[in-house]
């Protein structure tokens, strides 16, 4: 009996433990940047479904070990989100180039095309070491009753390795496929407006935003007027180009508006150019632009500087090289008043973002007003060959190239964008409401705790378009049409307005950071040998060495 009691009291608190556990539900993640963890807002999401959800996920087949990677890391969030579901939740992963036929193949490549699904080439070695091609389709579609929303899993930046850009698309799977969930369950929605009445961007140019914008908000277009009240129901505001002034009374309705609580996407260039003798003549005068919003801004912690940037990381543009006289040659030189900005890594707004383009840019400058509650994080910036020139001036074009370019491009990192959050003092504190205002209360002098995001380039929000015909085809915003290169405009701009118009901190799934431990390649290389022997061996010295003690210990056992 004595020795059937351990036994006896192993099993009872192991049926103890079951029955707890049936009660108290409980997940540990010991990793330290908490890689298999889910956010509260996400967990309260799953939690709150109410429609059979499914997900299918187009990485499946023949992988390189970096999309392996990307397709273990979903299938583990995928099981992370299943846990917190009482909903029918499931999902399965399909491999695309799976067919009979190559015909088959091209068919179910051309019927994910056509749903948006694009492809991407990942250039491969084969097991002889010869160089293929594999087609991949990092995708997937979640499927929320009747509905289908397309999420693409990668972050494809140009300019980082393919390691890092897994790397950063792992970090984001949480908040893409939760972002698309969120679309999918949105029982209210929540109203944005564009600014109109002081020649801002026409619906046309903004075409591009608005519908980006439309996935999540209702988007409006309309006049300010002088009725406090009038943006009230917004909870983001977009004032993208403005031409001529803001009356006061405009500029009084947006600082009470701003005062309880509402947020404001600042698009404002700091100075004006003659576009139309620009491109006919190659020459314009460049004044600062006065929409007499600088005594506003500056309150509220920012001076927006008349100036115009240029860099030596900008576009191209084709450029008729040929003698005067000779047949017209064109080659692409490099169009320096077309910045390439770069995204701060500290924001989730710009996080592995690739370089936004901005064009006839301003810089900010964020030393002003130091308003204590006031935090201000700089978003975009030039690069470290940028120059400065100061308005007003002339800007000919026939002159660009007739300098010492390392001498010439002496600055740089000059903020173009930045993000400000806290309570803001009223440019109206100790002063009257202007007269004609439809009084609505006290005038508030320091605002709610409340953010809003200043950009020194219209630009960077404007779509290109093309006429076809009778017809105007808009573009992506950021598009450049020399390079067929699409830019980080559109992500900016959308993240730009869902950072003002989160309560509950859902862009800041956008700030996970897992860090990429790459392997020493020389080391593995020259200590292969060892490393075979250390894994092959250990264990098996371990395992007699386990069998000896265990055999001793019985034998003393046993002879006493």
């Amino acid at each position: 009996m004595k020795n059937i009691r351990p036994y006896l009291i192993v099993a009872l608190v192991l049926v103890a433990l079951n029955v707890l556990s049936a009660f108290c539900f409980f997940r540990l993640d010991l990793t330290s940047e908490k890689r298999y963890s889910i956010s509260e807002n996400t967990k309260s999401l799953m939690s709150g479904l109410d429609k059979k959800t499914h997900i299918r996920i187009y990485l499946d087949g023949d992988l390189n070990p970096g999309f392996l990677r990307l397709k273990k890391s979903t299938k583990e969030l995928l099981d992370e989100f299943r846990v917190y579901t009482r909903e029918d939740f499931g999902y399965e992963f399909i491999n695309p180039s799976a067919a009979g036929t190559q015909k088959e193949r091209e068919a179910n490549y051309i019927a994910l095309e056509s749903r948006g699904l694009r492809a991407m080439v990942v250039y491969d070695k084969d097991e002889e070491g010869k160089a293929i091609q594999k087609v991949v389709f990092p995708w997937a579609e979640i499927i929320y009753g009747k509905d289908t929303i397309p999420v693409n899993l990668l972050e494809n930046n140009p300019r980082m390795s393919g390691s890092q850009n897994l790397n950063n698309s792992i970090e984001n799977l949480e908040f893409r496929l939760s972002d698309a969930i969120r679309v999918h369950t949105m029982k209210t929605i929540n109203k944005i407006a564009f600014i109109e009445g002081h020649g801002e961007f026409p619906p046309e140019l903004v075409y591009d935003a608005s519908v980006a914008f439309s996935r999540y908000f209702q988007v409006d277009r309309g006049q300010i007027g002088n009725d406090p009240d009038i943006l009230k129901p917004y909870k983001a505001i977009v004032i993208a180009n403005p031409q001529t002034p803001f009356s006061e009374q405009e500029k009084f309705v947006i600082d009470q508006y701003i005062m309880n609580g509402g947020r404001v996407l600042w698009l404002i260039n700091g100075v004006r150019l003659a576009m139309d003798s620009l491109s006919t003549v190659g020459v314009s005068p460049a004044i600062p632009l006065n929409v007499n919003l600088d005594d506003q801004l500056f309150r509220y912690g920012v001076r927006l500087s008349p100036v115009i940037l240029q860099d030596m990381q900008c576009t191209q543009v084709p450029m008729n090289v040929a003698r005067p006289g000779d047949p017209p040659k064109f080659e692409p030189m490099p169009w320096y008043y077309a910045p390439l900005l770069l995204a701060s890594p500290e924001h989730p707004i710009s996080r592995n973002l690739v370089e936004v383009r901005a064009e006839f840019a301003s810089a900010l400058d964020l030393s002003v007003s130091q308003h204590a509650s006031i935090k201000k994080t700089v978003l975009l910036v030039t690069s470290n060959a940028s120059h400065i020139i100061a308005t007003p001036t002339r800007i000919d074009l026939n002159t660009m190239y007739d300098m010492d370019s390392k001498t010439y491009f002496n600055t740089g990192y000059i903020p173009v964008a930045a993000a400000l959050e806290g309570r803001f003092p009223s440019i109206f504190t100790n002063r009257m409401a202007p007269e004609g205002i439809v009084r609505r209360g006290k005038i508030q002098s320091e605002s709610r705790p409340t953010r809003m995001v200043v950009v020194a380039n219209a630009d960077i929000i404007r779509n290109d378009v093309q006429n076809n015909g009778q017809s105007i085809i808009p573009m992506p915003m950021g598009y450049d049409r020399y390079s067929k290169q699409e830019f980080g405009n559109r992500s900016f701009i959308l993240n730009s307005i869902l950072y003002l118009a989160d309560d509950d901190g859902w862009l800041q799934l956008r700030s996970r950071e897992f860090k990429l431990r790459m392997l020493n390649k020389k080391e593995v290389v020259s200590g292969k040998k060892k490393w075979q022997i250390i894994n092959v061996g250990v264990p098996l010295l371990l395992v007699l060495a386990f069998a000896l003690g265990y055999s001793l210990v019985r034998r003393k056992i046993y002879s006493s």
